[in-house]
């Protein structure tokens, strides 16, 4: 099964955050869309805040794209 969009977002935000790679701020996200991402099982990005989070995050293609993927699967539900 694959993981949602929260879980890979925080699968790739934890090791980045634990690595020192990036700081909250750095994210460019809301504190409100954060809260919104912790605490609602289906919420998602929309493609350019992920484009957006892809170059502040400094994400790989490969992470970026799952991303992209994993949040158009939710949004087809």
């Amino acid at each position: 099964m694959s993981r949602t969009f929260k879980q890979e977002f925080f699968r790739i935000y934890d090791r980045k955050i634990g690595a020192g790679e990036i700081t909250f701020s750095q994210t460019g996200i809301s504190k409100e869309d954060f809260t919104r991402l912790c605490t609602q099982e289906d919420f998602v990005f929309n493609p350019e805040a992920i484009e957006r989070l892809a170059l502040n995050m400094k994400l790989t293609d490969e992470e970026r794209l799952l991303l992209l993927s994993s949040a158009e699967r939710e949004t087809a539900r």
